[in-house]
């Protein structure tokens, strides 16, 4: 964890280098601002058939820790939105999602 979900219509799937350029910029402000394992980032593209609202919805689920306080995932999602921004064009709506460790059962 943290584990990145942008769901984006099919039609407006950005090209595979700005999907890169963006999953490498997830993974900054995930090692950088959450201070996560490198390791332990994962982001994934869900190409989905749009229905109402935002035209991409992203899920970012992370483990509660002592330095993600609200005003870090305040940053955190500023700085996500500007670079969905920023490599797909889309308004995104975010939401984060805290886990406390012992509520989380994983494997690989």
């Amino acid at each position: 964890m943290p584990n990145v979900t942008i769901f984006m219509p099919t039609e407006k799937m950005p090209s595979d280098a700005n999907r890169a350029e963006l999953a490498a910029r997830c993974t900054r402000l995930c090692t950088d601002i959450l201070q996560a394992a490198l390791d332990n980032v994962h982001v994934i593209y869900v190409a989905a058939h749009h229905g109402r609202g935002h035209p991409a919805y992203v899920e970012i689920k992370y483990r509660l820790e002592s330095l993600r306080t609200s005003s870090v995932m305040d940053v955190f999602m500023a700085r996500l939105d500007e670079a969905i921004t920023r490599h797909t064009g889309l308004t995104a709506r975010i939401r984060c999602f805290g886990y406390a460790a012992p509520a989380i059962h994983a494997r690989n």
